[in-house]
């Protein structure tokens, strides 16, 4: 018998989805998303006020980037992360008539490369740890040839096994050929991955690659209620919150 979830989310006018044909087994890995879920995006706020006068055009250029991301891999392109995401500040720029220069880039791509881990991930991370949950990271982000990776910069990199990049199937997430790279790299079957991030568009991805999942809901994101998607198995708003539910639900 499939396991109920641990949260229940509220009905919307359709109700939630019935998630008892993507529930998966108990998970022997977690896989973490890095953007956003473990790092923290708003420390970038100050590029996009100084170039844009409003912080908050940083969010539309992370939509574009997302979006275009996904563009990309629909279309059968590749472009790499950073450049995609230069050239997007670019087109930002054009939409709302402001200069961006060359040194506004290289700045853009430094903040990517720099930012800072949220406040609660490393006591999530520790939980986890001294629960004895493996685990992985999955990120749009290639690797960093020339000095550490984002995950690297923010302090984290000690609590993962493996650093995965879509830049090995050169795909965006959610193509199911990401999610597929990790279980096979790492032997499991996908139904005992757990992926963990603070995007529904991830969660759902997963789900449809065999995966279970965790939502963290941080700023600006929120479950989807439809009732043909997958809802994601738990969801907290912070990740100890979901560390919490995770050792109740499989080391308790």
């Amino acid at each position: 018998m499939p396991r109920e979830r641990d949260e229940i989310l509220p009905s919307g006018p359709e109700g939630h989805a019935d998630n008892s044909q993507w529930i998966g087994g108990e998970p022997k890995v977690l896989v973490f998303d890095v953007n956003e879920t473990l790092i923290d995006f708003e420390s970038m706020n100050p590029l996009f006020e100084r170039v844009f006068g409003d912080k908050r055009t940083l969010r539309e250029w992370l939509g574009h980037l997302v979006m275009y991301s996904m563009t990309l891999t629909l279309s059968g392109l590749y472009e790499e992360y950073f450049s995609l995401g230069r050239g997007l500040f670019r087109m930002v720029g054009d939409i709302h008539g402001v200069k961006v220069t060359d040194s506004d880039l290289d700045e853009l791509e430094t903040g990517m490369l720099t930012m800072p881990a949220h406040g609660d991930v490393e006591a999530g991370l520790r939980k986890l740890e001294d629960a004895g949950f493996r685990m992985v990271t999955l990120t749009n982000s290639p690797p960093n040839p020339g000095g550490k990776s984002p995950l690297e910069s923010a302090g984290l990199a000690g609590f993962f096994e493996r650093q995965f990049s879509i830049e090995t199937v050169r795909a965006y997430k959610p193509a199911p050929s990401v999610y597929h790279l990790v279980a096979q790299e790492l032997g499991v079957a996908p139904s005992n991955c757990f992926m963990v991030a603070a995007h529904v568009w991830d969660t759902v991805g997963a789900q449809s690659a065999g995966f279970t999942s965790g939502l963290i809901t941080r700023p600006g994101n929120a479950p989807l209620l439809l009732r043909r998607l997958p809802q994601p198995h738990l969801v907290a708003s912070d990740l100890p919150g979901l560390a919490d539910r995770l050792i109740e639900r499989w080391r308790s």
